[in-house]
């Protein structure tokens, strides 16, 4: 049966932003499961993502605090797909290689783990890019905190092995 997928990152709340906007909240509470690539800012930034989601998968990001007590990489399957998330911390210009490296380091590629999707946040730039036969997704920031310069978030529809990626911004 197909899953719907929201995808968000880099909250930023309190430190940077107030509040997920609305619209962001809508399509996490009507997703099927969510992914957040870290940076909640503080444990109560976590909790109220996990109240709105159906299901969650998350990790701590380079500004959580340890008391949002998240692992660097967490993975999960829906239908065919396993998706390898991190949050990718470190220079925004290594990004995709340093994604990319974090997924073949989680799973075997090629070794019969059918369909891996890298997500990753950090960079605040919405990204959906192929390195080195990896997809790779980064929805940007879920409040549009700087250095972004717009609320982004990702939804994907996942069928079997298909995905169907849908950037939203505001």
């Amino acid at each position: 049966m197909p899953v719907d997928l929201a995808v968000v990152s880099d909250t930023h709340i309190p430190g940077r932003e107030t509040e997920m906007p609305p619209w962001v909240r809508r399509r996490v509470e009507a997703a099927d499961h969510t992914i957040h690539a870290g940076d909640f800012d503080a444990p109560e930034t976590l909790a109220f993502v996990e109240d709105l989601a159906q299901g969650l998968t998350a990790v701590a990001g380079n500004i959580d605090p340890p008391s949002v007590d998240l692992p660097d990489v967490a993975t999960v399957t829906l239908e065919d797909v396993t998706f390898v998330v991190v949050h990718g911390t470190g220079p925004h210009d290594s990004w995709p290689e340093r994604v990319a490296e974090a997924v073949r380091e989680t799973v075997d590629i090629g070794g019969g783990s059918g369909t891996v999707v890298g997500v990753a946040g950090h960079t605040h730039t919405p990204t959906d890019t192929v390195v080195d036969g990896i997809r790779l997704l980064n929805p940007g920031s879920a409040t549009g905190a700087r250095p972004a310069s717009r609320t982004t978030m990702l939804t994907v529809g996942v069928d079997g092995d298909a995905l169907d990626v849908e950037l939203h911004d505001e």
